[in-house]
């Protein structure tokens, strides 16, 4: 009888582990060394306390095993940004950065730092994309 809750619980574990993995949504066209900049639409969500759109970002080599990272932030496979978008006045503001020697700190007070303008392609490319997707994020 001990059984049956231990086998229950690896049951649960085991159909959520897959609903876990992130989805990996690229933004940019791979550059001539075949890495790329993607966001994990899984993880993106509205802010409701500021209404800004909160996404995570990596690079990634297209063709390698893993292709992209993090499986976890700041494990060996990920570098990457969380960054809080504000569509409407195309600004954004970096909320913390992850690497494999350096795990992901969110900054306590990233609501209250100055945003920066959205410069470059690779900015222009994340707004775009995760923007027209905003209306379907989930607010939290």
């Amino acid at each position: 009888m001990r059984r049956a809750p231990a086998i229950a619980a690896l049951s649960v574990l085991a159909l959520a582990l897959p609903a876990a993995a992130e989805t990996w949504t690229a933004y940019t066209s791979p550059t001539d060394k075949g890495l790329q900049w993607s966001f994990d639409s899984d993880y993106s969500y509205r802010d409701s306390s500021s209404g800004r759109i909160v996404v995570m970002t990596a690079i990634g080599k297209v063709g390698a095993t893993p292709r992209m990272g993090p499986s976890a932030p700041g494990a060996a496979d990920g570098v990457g940004f969380v960054y809080a978008l504000d569509c409407k006045s195309r600004n954004l503001i970096p909320m913390g950065s992850y690497s494999p020697k350096k795990p992901l700190e969110i900054a306590g007070d990233w609501r209250g730092a100055a945003p920066k303008k959205a410069d470059g392609a690779d900015d222009a490319a994340l707004m775009r994309q995760v923007c027209a997707a905003s209306t379907s994020l989930p607010t939290k």
